[in-house]
């Protein structure tokens, strides 16, 4: 065993055994990992080289021998064999994790120990892995799955990685909303929800408005600087969608959401604020929908009874009816950002738009003693007869549409993609949506327009807010809107909105993006590059 110079245990080296071979073992602190490779490579192979970043270790512990394998190969000729086991993640196809190990023996047990403290000690250094989580259970959404998938998949792997949970199934609606704002929040590392996209709301909605509470943030005013929540909210997938989840982290898997809240990643996230007449509504992260999604959304809504499938049933039944809504959409273009929605660089794991977005973010607060008029910088605005009108924080992902609703759109750069898919014959809206599942640029209508915004407005045309906030200023920058001209063929009044899959019933809003204003136990979507493991799982798999 050798030690070498730089600081407290750079790299220990040692020759220990795997299988049936001695292997060369290496704790390499400066490169963050840990390797090993055969000392007595096969002529026919060449050498075998495995390595396990630090960051991506879970756990380390003493491993007892059973009888029957002391009595096999090396261990006949040790009197009293010692061993440790290291739990890691394993990265699999299409982004999936995996809790894989492997079981390292050694014939000293100081050796033995040393190891394990090495390990243990670099474990503790990873400052940004949680401790303690308080953690929601809905066992109602989706497939009523919530708590098996907990108990079975997740909890044993937070008890691996000595992850304390408080849990709390919930009982009602709004019931982790409720409970967020009375408990001693400051005590967890992050909070974790086990659900859908509806619980995940709840959950944000609670954490959020939590934070703006204890900062004494007056929520109802739209142009209020929200403060940044420093918790994390990690997410494991058991609803109907899972749409934020699949966007995040690139699949709904709950042991991968599961192994990314253990190693302590973090991705900030825009979040979208609703009002309507100086009285906050809703947030939101990944759609906000009116005319077709909302309608979808209305519809299922009375059909819970079927289950998943009242989405595939409402959409059937919506496509059919193929109501327009005609109204008038003002909206400020979000000029910081880079790129547009057309082009092709999707938002991915350490993507450069989200990190200058983040420069931005410190920069203004840096200055916030400059006041912005946000009043006097540009709008646009369109009138029309909409079949849809969708603002995506995200790509909206998921497993029946890869790409989703806006492929370029960013996790965290403080804008959002404004999509207008105006009237048009049903043949064409149904080509429209059929792009949604290829890789076919499904922007490229003459009946569809995409924004990158960092607020808009809205009113339908028949709206009976003639006072609300939103008019007045509609009527002061852009002359009277679509509902002051004479009545036309719109063949149906109002629409529900579509908010992150919970309803929303305003004829007229107003939204703004902020940006980063959460993050989430998740690193986005890594690279096809980077989506297979570091290490070389082929050796370690000959091995165990």
């Amino acid at each position: 065993m050798e030690q070498f110079l730089g600081g407290w245990r750079p790299r220990l080296v040692s020759l220990l055994v795997l299988g049936h071979r001695s292997w060369e073992v290496t704790l390499d602190e400066e490169r963050g990992r840990l390797a090993w490779r055969d000392s007595r490579p096969l002529r026919r192979g060449g050498s075998e080289n495995c390595f396990v970043p630090i960051s991506e270790i879970i756990a380390v512990e003493e491993t007892e021998l059973s009888k029957k394998q002391r009595h096999i190969g090396k261990w006949q000729k040790m009197a009293r064999p010692h061993a440790f086991t290291v739990y890691y993640v394993k990265k699999a196809r299409k982004h999936r994790w995996r809790c894989s190990d492997v079981t390292f023996w050694c014939v000293d047990e100081h050796l033995c120990n040393q190891w394990i403290g090495a390990l243990k000690e670099l474990l503790e250094k990873q400052k940004s892995r949680p401790k303690q989580l308080l953690v929601y259970i809905n066992p109602y959404g989706g497939k009523r799955q919530g708590k098996r998938i907990y108990e079975q998949k997740v909890a044993p792997l937070f008890s691996l990685a000595s992850i304390s949970t408080d849990v709390i199934v919930t009982e009602r609606a709004n019931h982790a909303k409720d409970n967020l704002f009375e408990v001693n929040i400051n005590k967890y590392d992050g909070v974790v929800c086990v659900g859908g996209d509806g619980m995940f709301s709840e959950v944000m909605h609670g954490l959020i408005g939590r934070m703006q509470k204890d900062s004494g943030i007056d929520q109802n005013n739209p142009k209020a600087p929200l403060v940044q929540c420093n918790i994390r909210i990690g997410i494991i997938p058991a609803g109907s969608t899972d749409c934020i989840c699949y966007s995040t982290v690139g699949i709904s898997d709950p042991v991968t959401s599961a192994l990314h809240i253990i190693i302590g990643d973090c991705q900030p996230l825009d979040v979208s604020s609703v009002h309507h007449n100086n009285t906050f509504l809703k947030y939101y992260v990944s759609l906000l929908g009116y005319g077709f999604y909302g309608d979808i959304l209305k519809d299922s809504e009375k059909k819970r009874w079927m289950g998943p499938m009242r989405y595939d049933y409402s959409g059937f039944k919506t496509f059919l009816f193929h109501h327009y809504y005609e109204g008038t959409i003002s909206f400020q273009p979000a000029k910081h950002t880079l790129g547009s929605p057309r082009d092709k660089d999707s938002c991915r794991t350490g993507c450069y738009i989200c990190k200058k977005s983040e420069q931005q973010l410190a920069e203004q607060q840096k200055e916030s003693g400059l006041k912005h008029e946000e009043d006097e910088e540009e709008w646009r605005v369109i009138k029309g007869k909409f079949l849809a009108i969708n603002a995506v924080n995200m790509s909206c992902a998921c497993p029946r549409s890869p790409k989703g609703l806006s492929p370029a759109a960013h996790l965290a750069d403080g804008s959002a993609d404004l999509i207008l898919v105006r009237k048009c014959s049903r043949f064409d809206f149904l080509r429209y949506l059929v792009r949604h599942t290829n890789q076919d640029d499904q922007f490229d209508f003459s009946f569809v327009n995409v924004y990158r915004v960092k607020s808009f407005q809205f009113t339908s045309k028949l709206s009976e807010d003639n006072e609300s906030n939103v008019m007045d200023i509609g009527k002061k920058r852009f002359g009277h809107f679509c509902r002051d001209h004479p009545s036309c063929c719109c063949n149906a009044a109002n629409t529900t909105w579509n908010c992150d899959g919970e309803t929303l019933d305003s004829s007229a809003i107003e939204v703004r993006v902020h940006c980063q204003l959460m993050k989430l136990f998740a690193r986005g979507i890594e690279e096809n590059g980077k989506d297979e493991a570091a290490y070389s799982q082929s050796s370690t798999e000959q091995l165990l």
